[in-house]
């Protein structure tokens, strides 16, 4: 088996992937733009061979990289980078080199925030109300009928960044003067917490293991007032959940990936369809799945693409959580001290990369129980500010 991985270098933890490919025997063929010397070792012994582009924008490059590895390897089998930010060029590149998995037909289904509410739709889910508005006259007569506050972010998007919350007349001025240069869907505002349920599937569709999250707040007022945040994993997920999640991955087809599904949990304890995600779920939320299970998440994808079908995982003895502190703010304990106080809790503490640094802090600690109040209790005291 011969596959392409994009970017294989970013983030670090994804070095993971590639080894645990190259562990079933594989041939993994890196393609990017980052010099070679700056590989990690890990990485650099995991990689059949690499493939440096000068810009991985340039997908002339990229057509040249995929033909020099077909030339020396043959047909490629799989093609991935786990990054939301490359699935447009992969399902170009599947597309152009005739490889399984999501192509240029299905794409706009899970990039474009519109598309996904058709699918949505056209499988019985109800989906928060929402538009294109492309100008101002169509923005105040969305508001006009679904009344304030909205919430507008780009359709074709990820994260929570570029996203506003409008809530009267400063705030439609504030949103045509900082808004991306990009297609806006704005969307009636739904009071709830948003709930996610994340996973793997096999080659048929059928779950490897899945999860849940839950977050202390909302990602979009974390990321607008640069705040710490905190989320954990779930050890039971509820019955509903679990159904409409199964419902989503059979509407969007989903196949031997990786996902990462949102949804609204409403103050009547409805569930309503946000948005769907074909990749893994970031920053370290793939560590914490594996203190969740006590597994591997990294080898049981590999071995779902060699063989096609996993055995699915249930229980999940552990509940987990990620704190994450901003260096601008000042908090009682220093880190050392939440190292000693912490220890018998704490399974990994690291760095951010300054790209994930908005959302989920420039520090990171995962703490892991059997029961979800200590890692409440000690996610309080981590972020109890000065």
């Amino acid at each position: 088996m011969k596959s392409v991985f994009l970017s294989p270098h970013f983030p670090p933890s994804f070095a993971n992937f590639a080894g645990r490919l190259k562990e079933q025997g594989v041939a993994v063929l890196g393609l990017a733009d980052q010099p070679y010397d700056d590989l990690s070792p890990e990485l650099k012994r995991s990689l059949t061979e690499y493939y440096r582009v000068s810009d991985m924008h340039n997908y002339e490059e990229l057509v040249r990289a995929m033909g020099y590895f077909t030339h020396r390897y043959g047909k490629i089998d799989h093609i991935d980078s786990h990054n939301e930010y490359w699935l447009e060029t992969e399902a170009r590149l599947r597309t152009d080199f005739n490889i399984a998995g999501i192509k240029c037909g299905q794409i706009e289904n899970i990039k474009c925030k519109s598309k996904m509410k058709e699918v949505f739709r056209n499988a019985g889910l109800s989906p928060a109300r929402g538009r294109i508005c492309r100008s101002d006259e169509e923005l105040r007569s969305f508001i006009k009928e679904v009344g304030l506050p909205v919430v507008a972010k780009p359709d074709n998007g990820v994260g929570a960044a570029a996203t506003f919350k409008i809530e009267g007349e400063a705030d439609i001025q504030r949103f045509w003067t900082e808004k991306a240069y990009c297609d806006y869907i704005v969307e009636e505002f739904i009071s709830g917490d948003i709930v996610t349920f994340d996973g793997l599937v096999d080659q048929r569709g059928e779950l490897v293991f899945s999860t849940s999250l839950r977050y202390c707040r909302g990602i979009m007022e974390i990321v607008n007032e640069d705040s710490d945040v905190y989320y954990w994993t779930v050890r039971s997920i509820e019955p509903d959940l679990e159904q409409v999640g199964l419902s989503t991955l059979k509407a969007f087809d989903v196949k031997a990936r990786f996902f990462h599904l949102e949804f609204f949990r409403t103050g009547d304890g409805k569930l309503m369809p946000l948005e769907v995600n074909m990749r893994p779920p970031g920053g370290l939320t793939l560590d914490m799945i594996n203190y969740v299970f006590d597994f591997d998440c990294y080898r049981a994808w590999a071995e779902m693409l060699v063989h096609g079908h996993n055995p699915r995982v249930m229980e999940r003895p552990y509940f987990v959580i990620y704190v994450g502190r901003k260096d601008w703010i000042p908090y009682v304990l220093h880190h050392d001290q939440v190292l000693h106080q912490f220890a018998p809790l704490l399974k990994q503490e690291e760095r951010m990369a300054g790209v994930f640094a908005r959302a989920i802090g420039n520090h990171g600690y995962i703490l892991r129980h059997e029961e979800l109040e200590p890692l409440l209790a000690a996610a309080a005291s981590i972020l109890q500010r000065a």
